[in-house]
C-alpha cells in the first residue's frame, strides 16, 4: 500500500512541480498554479455550446413565487405545468422569501420578470418612498388570489391586544407578512416584539416558549396549516375587523372545513383577507425580455382554462381575468389581450371565465373591491 501512495506522489510531483516551477519564474507562486489549474472555466459557451445556451434561454421567463410552505410558490409552479411549450417557453417558478421581497426581486434581480404580491405590498413601496415612480416600473397581469392572514398562537394568547410586548415571528425577512403584520399591528395599537425565523424552525420554539405566536400570510388551504399537527391549547387567533382596515382587507373566516385538525367543528375564527397579483416589470417595446412576457402573457390569457383544473390549486377557479385591480395599472399588453378576447367573444367580456361559482368571501372581496374603484379610491 505505502509503495502504491508513493508512486501516485510520484506522478503528481512529476506533473505538478515542473510546471509550477517554471511558472513562477514569471512571478506565480504553486499554489496558485493549483488553484488557476482547478478553476479553470468550462462552461457550456466555453465548450462551443452557444447555440444550446441561446435556445434554452431564448423563451425562459422567470417568475418569483415564495417560500416552499407558501401558496405563492404553489402558483408559480402552476404556471409551470399549465403553460411550459419545450422550446417556446419555459416557465421557471423561483423560490424566494415572499411577496414583500418578490416586489424588490423584480425591480432589480437579473432573471425575474414576473412576480406575486399582495396589493398593500405595493401601497408599502408606495408610501415609504423608497422607488421612484413605481406604479410606471410595475404593472399587473390578473389578480390571483385572496390570501387570509394567520395568527398561530400559544395557549395563553387569547385576543391580538395579548401579544403586546410578546414575541412574534413574521416569517422569513421579505415574506407578505413583514409588510402586513406591521400594518395590522400598528392599527391595533399593539406592540409586540417582532422575529424573522422559518416557521418550521419557529412552531418548535412556539413549543418550548421562545416564541408566542406565529404570523404568517397564505391563501387557504395554506399548506403549512394543512400539514401542522395539533398540539393542545396552540391556536389561531381572531382579528375583529372594523374602520381601520377598509383600504386595503376585507373580513373573511377560517372554518373546520379549512383546517379540520386545528379548528374545532361548527367554530370559525375571524381574520382579514387581502388581494394577491400576478406583477410584471414595464420592460420597453424593444427589450429582449418584453418579447419573452409578451409571449407569457400570450399563453397564460389563451391557456388559463388549464389552470381551473382540479390538478391545481383551487383559487385558481375563482380568479377573474378582467378584474381590474385599484391601485395598480395592468400592463397595456395584457389589456389589448383582453380586448381581443372580448371581440372575439362577441363584446360580452371574459368576466370568471369558467364555470366555478365564487365562494361567499372571495364574492364579499369583489365587491369590496369594485366599491372601492366606485369611491375612487387609490
Amino acid at each position: 500500500m505505502r509503495r502504491y501512495l508513493n508512486a501516485i506522489a510520484g506522478v503528481l510531483t512529476s506533473l505538478v512541480v515542473p510546471a509550477a516551477l517554471g511558472l513562477a519564474q514569471s512571478g506565480q507562486t504553486p499554489v496558485r498554479v493549483a488553484e488557476a489549474t482547478l478553476r479553470t472555466p468550462h462552461s457550456a459557451s466555453a465548450s462551443g455550446e452557444q447555440s444550446k445556451v441561446a435556445q434554452v434561454n431564448n423563451w425562459t421567463v422567470g417568475i418569483a413565487g415564495g417560500f416552499f410552505e407558501g401558496t405563492f410558490i404553489h402558483f408559480a409552479v402552476d404556471l409551470a405545468k399549465a403553460l411550459d411549450d419545450g422550446e417556446n417557453l419555459r416557465i421557471l417558478p423561483i423560490v424566494s422569501y415572499g411577496g414583500n421581497e418578490n416586489i424588490s426581486d423584480l425591480l432589480y434581480m437579473k432573471g425575474v420578470d414576473l412576480s406575486i404580491a399582495y396589493t398593500d405590498t405595493m401601497e408599502y413601496y408606495k408610501k415609504s418612498g423608497q422607488v421612484k415612480n413605481i406604479e410606471q416600473r410595475i404593472n399587473y397581469i390578473s389578480e390571483l388570489l385572496n390570501g387570509e392572514f394567520y395568527i398561530y398562537a400559544r395557549p395563553e394568547i387569547k385576543t391580538v391586544k395579548d401579544l403586546d410586548g410578546k414575541k412574534i415571528t413574521l416569517g422569513t425577512k421579505g415574506s407578505s407578512a413583514t409588510t402586513t403584520g406591521p400594518i395590522v399591528f400598528d392599527r391595533l395599537g399593539v406592540h409586540p416584539e417582532i422575529l424573522y425565523t422559518n416557521n418550521t424552525i419557529a412552531i418548535e420554539q412556539m413549543k418550548t416558549g421562545e416564541i408566542d405566536a406565529i404570523v404568517t400570510t397564505c391563501g387557504k388551504p395554506c399548506d403549512f396549516f394543512v400539514k401542522l399537527k395539533p398540539e393542545p391549547g396552540f391556536h389561531f387567533v381572531p382579528i375583529d375587523y372594523g374602520s381601520k382596515f377598509t383600504d386595503f382587507y376585507v373580513p373573511c373566516p377560517l372554518s373546520h372545513e379549512d383546517y379540520p385538525q386545528l379548528i374545532e367543528p361548527g367554530t370559525r375564527v375571524d381574520t382579514l383577507c387581502m388581494m394577491a397579483v400576478l406583477a410584471v416589470y414595464n420592460f420597453s417595446r424593444d427589450s429582449d425580455r418584453f418579447r419573452r412576457v409578451e409571449r407569457f402573457i400570450q399563453y397564460y390569457f389563451d391557456r388559463f382554462e388549464r389552470l381551473r383544473q382540479p390538478a391545481f390549486h383551487p383559487k385558481w377557479r375563482e380568479v377573474n381575468l378582467a378584474a381590474k385591480v385599484p391601485g395598480w395599472t395592468r400592463y397595456w399588453v395584457a389589456e389589448e389581450k383582453l380586448a381581443e378576447m372580448s371581440r372575439l367573444s362577441g363584446g360580452g367580456g371574459i368576466d370568471n371565465p369558467g364555470s366555478g361559482p365564487l365562494s361567499k368571501q372571495d364574492a364579499l372581496f369583489r365587491e369590496f373591491m369594485e366599491w372601492r374603484q366606485r369611491q375612487g379610491r387609490r
